[in-house]
């Protein structure tokens, strides 16, 4: 009986998707990052299901955890996926792509900061593909001790924002600050409105702020203007951002001291309505990025879902 109702359901959620539009996944992790790729899925970006299945298992680093996995999705319809492979000593992130989501290349550690010998760190690499440069930009944040104004933070928890660019994922250009804001900032990503409108939104990370803010510039590697005033309480952090039909956004974050996903909607980053009762987020998700994705792909994850075992579930969890 259990059998036949399984059937009946994914028979129906793959009837609801062949009728709509491309979905939006999130790609997820679940504390203590040891087990690898979960993905959400949604059709409105507001209710959210998880797969349940660890999609791709971390295999480089020393520690070979996937904290704060991140995928942007190329014109050639390649999926190309980062993620924190360690809390500190490692200089680079790991990095695996696919066609499909379910069938992943072989996984390779991107060395990114080893010029930088005293680099503590390299958290949450955030992916794009910008179009208007035709590459793909990869930021995350680093702590070079003694390098930059410090706050209340200890020496090896002062992050500054750097970045890459890529074509075709073999050669990097050299690392480059991409944002000092004069206080330690981590979790950022970077959401393109127009061939020259380009929003960041950063997690503040001092004492006692902890909350997220936002910035401007005319290209995705800068110059950003001032950052705004925090759109969110303290104690916040892992902004994903996804676009709604309506020319709005969501942008999704985690509450970690109340244990929970807040939700913001805006038209133009400046003015912010909070939106998290209406919306839904499966226990124990983590920082993660939102992507489209074609309904083909979705039934063939949904497939592969169905086939696998069902992963395991942990919600303790770590912040800087």
């Amino acid at each position: 009986m259990k059998t036949g109702l399984l059937s009946v359901g994914l028979s129906l959620l793959l009837g609801a998707c062949a009728a709509s539009k491309d979905v939006y996944l999130f790609t997820s992790f679940h504390e203590p990052a040891n087990e690898g790729l979960r993905l959400l899925y949604s059709y409105d970006g507001y209710q959210w299901q998880d797969l349940n299945r660890i999609f791709l298992t971390p295999q480089v680093g020393p520690s070979k955890i996937m904290r704060d996995p991140s995928i942007a999705r190329g014109p050639d319809g390649t999926y190309h996926l980062v993620w924190t492979s360690g809390w500190k000593g490692d200089k680079g992130f790991g990095y695996a792509s696919s066609k499909d989501l379910v069938h992943w290349s072989a996984q390779r550690f991107i060395d990114v900061m080893s010029h930088e010998p005293t680099t503590v760190n390299v958290w949450a690499p955030e992916i794009f593909y910008d179009a208007p440069s035709k590459q793909y930009v990869i930021i995350w944040a680093s702590t070079i001790p003694l390098r930059f104004e410090k706050g209340i933070e200890a020496e090896d928890n002062n992050h500054r924002l750097y970045y890459t660019t890529t074509q075709d994922f073999q050669a990097f250009a050299p690392a480059k600050l991409l944002f000092d804001p004069g206080f330690s900032s981590i979790d950022a990503v970077v959401v393109p409105r127009s061939p020259k409108n380009y929003v960041l939104v950063v997690k503040d990370n001092t004492r006692p702020n902890r909350n997220i803010k936002v910035a401007f510039a005319p290209s995705p590697t800068g110059p950003f203007s001032p950052v705004s005033a925090p759109f969110t309480g303290n104690f916040t952090e892992g902004p994903s951002v996804l676009a709604l039909p309506n020319k709005e956004w969501l942008i999704y974050y985690d509450a970690y001291q109340e244990k929970r996903y807040g939700v913001m909607k805006t038209a133009d980053f400046k003015t912010f309505t909070d939106v998290s009762n209406q919306t839904s987020v499966p226990q124990g998700h983590k920082h993660g990025t939102v992507f489209m994705a074609p309904r083909k792909t979705l039934k063939h994850l949904l497939r592969s879902a169905s086939a696998a075992p069902a992963a395991t579930t942990s919600t303790s969890g770590t912040h800087e």
